[in-house]
């Protein structure tokens, strides 16, 4: 799940929690489609910054300070700048709005370091993607390295229109050579791509990636429950829709940070973050629901209650999410 991170961070500072942030200059914003801009980050100073992979984000601290994420939707071969792709979106929470009406070119920005929760399998021999709107921009990252290794892909990218549709410049010479299918409903969802039909036929090797809005990644997580454990992987920008968490057997934990050599009561209805917050600790938080990753902190012992939607099996073996996550056992003791 993890992408290994390298290269010197710039200006870094880093809270126990959270990844290095980096102070860095907004050198350009572009319009790519109707309410759709480009967000270019390069270091001030023209040094190279942390490298990525491909389907990775960064944290975007906005002069609000709020804090948001969104995925890279450049080539992770660049390692002078962080371009990101964000819809404006009235009806959110707020980030996307300020990232077009308060960031001007120019602007030193706190950005975090790259993190991958969403990455490209080596077992695959081809890649199905599938984009929703803008849902598009980390399987950018994705088509640069899968052609740069030479392996078979196509992409399925469902719009409303040809004006809603960013990087479809970039995208044409992939849709003349058959690599990249546009669709576009034009704003009537009974018009939306056969989902069932595009992912009936299981491919031996082939892996499936696919990013966008919940309904539409609800419905591709119907259309693939045939195929085998671990060749379908999705990425979302808000917390997935189902049951109530239920709560009522909440009971109190302590939460030991091992470096900073400080316990604390966890009591119920309240979550580890905001513990550690009263108690003046300065912890990044974003989404605060689990789907973001920003809080995701190594746990050395103890038995967590996990109710994030990012992390697999194998991570949670070692990572928890602070900001939703609870523990079974009377202490969790974490890295911090």
């Amino acid at each position: 799940m993890s992408a290994t991170v390298a290269g010197a961070p710039v200006a870094a500072t880093a809270s126990p929690a959270s990844p290095a942030k980096l102070q860095l200059q907004l050198r350009a914003i572009t319009c790519l489609a109707d309410d759709i801009c480009s967000f270019e980050f390069v270091d001030p100073e023209h040094k190279s910054l942390p490298q990525f992979t491909a389907g990775a984000h960064i944290d975007v601290h906005l002069p609000d300070g709020a804090i948001r994420q969104y995925s890279l939707c450049n080539d992770p071969t660049e390692t002078h700048r962080y371009v990101v792709a964000v819809l404006r979106d009235p009806n959110g929470r707020g980030g996307s709005v300020a990232m077009h009406d308060a960031l001007r070119a120019g602007m030193l920005v706190t950005v975090s370091a790259p993190r991958n929760h969403f990455e490209l399998s080596d077992d695959a021999t081809r890649y199905l993607f599938i984009g929703g709107g803008i849902g598009i921009t980390p399987l950018m990252s994705m088509i640069a390295e899968v052609r740069a290794r030479g392996q078979d892909f196509h992409l399925v990218y469902c719009t409303r229109s040809p004006q809603r549709t960013a990087f479809l410049r970039e995208l044409q010479p992939l849709i003349a050579s058959g690599h990249v299918t546009l669709h576009h409903d034009h704003g009537d969802p009974t018009q939306g791509v056969d989902l069932a039909a595009l992912l009936r036929d299981v491919t031996p090797g082939t892996h499936v990636y696919y990013c966008g809005p919940n309904g539409f990644l609800d419905a591709i997580d119907r259309a693939v429950q045939h195929w085998p454990k671990g060749t379908t992987h999705c990425e979302r920008f808000s917390a997935p829709a189902g049951e109530a968490i239920d709560t009522s057997a909440d009971t109190a934990f302590e939460v030991e940070l091992k470096r900073s050599q400080k316990t604390f009561t966890v009591p119920p209805g309240q979550s580890i973050v905001h513990v550690m917050q009263a108690h003046g600790m300065d912890i990044d938080v974003s989404c605060e629901e689990g789907y973001c990753g920003t809080c995701m902190t190594r746990y050395l012992e103890g038995e967590p209650i996990h109710r994030d939607s990012v992390l697999d099996e194998e991570d949670r073996e070692e990572f928890v999410m602070i900001c939703c996550s609870r523990a079974k056992s009377k202490k969790l003791v974490l890295d911090i």
